[in-house]
């Protein structure tokens, strides 16, 4: 449907959808922590709080944002992909 994901096959997958603030970050950034620089995370994630926070706190440290687009099958999911740097 997307042709966005320019080869960027996630690495790793996270379902963080059922985590609130500030777990939501924070199990991201451990999974970030854990992976060497180039890897692709996608971390699925609910609308509200963690999709404003978790892309802004991911840009903060310094890695990539590449995508985030909302699931057309899931209610208020989106799948941010994230580029470790």
């Amino acid at each position: 449907m997307s042709s966005s994901s320019q080869s960027s096959t996630p690495d790793i997958t996270i379902d963080i959808t059922n985590d609130v603030c500030p777990m939501t970050f924070v199990k991201t950034r451990l999974k970030l922590e854990k992976m060497t620089p180039g890897q692709i995370l996608e971390v699925l994630l609910k609308e509200g709080e963690p999709l404003t926070n978790v892309p802004r706190s991911v840009k903060e440290m310094g890695d990539d944002v590449l995508d985030l687009t909302k699931l057309a099958d899931a209610t208020g999911t989106y799948r941010l992909t994230i580029r470790k740097n």
